[in-house]
């Protein structure tokens, strides 16, 4: 489960094989005890993310949503990943 970005506290992951979402494109994002599964347009799919964090989280999504989509194909693919600048 490696580790693509992180900003403000919030650690994003995706995983390989990942069948937990149906096939269904997504990443998850873990702040403190909360955790949450987003899809890769930064709608949360799942979980108790805070609000302001939901916010931050789906506005990154958005900003990288072309890196999101290639990382996943190639993370379900190949196995191989790679990170993603995060909010700064």
């Amino acid at each position: 489960m490696p580790l693509i970005s992180q900003f403000y506290g919030i650690l994003i992951r995706m995983f390989f094989n990942d069948q937990e979402q149906h096939n269904l494109p997504h990443f998850h994002a873990v702040y403190g005890e909360y955790s949450g599964t987003f899809r890769l347009d930064g709608e949360l799919i799942a979980g108790n993310i805070p609000p302001k964090q939901q916010k931050l989280i789906a506005a990154w999504a958005v900003i990288h949503q072309d890196e999101l989509e290639a990382l996943w194909k190639s993370i379900q693919e190949t196995g191989e990943y790679f990170k993603i600048k995060g909010l700064e």
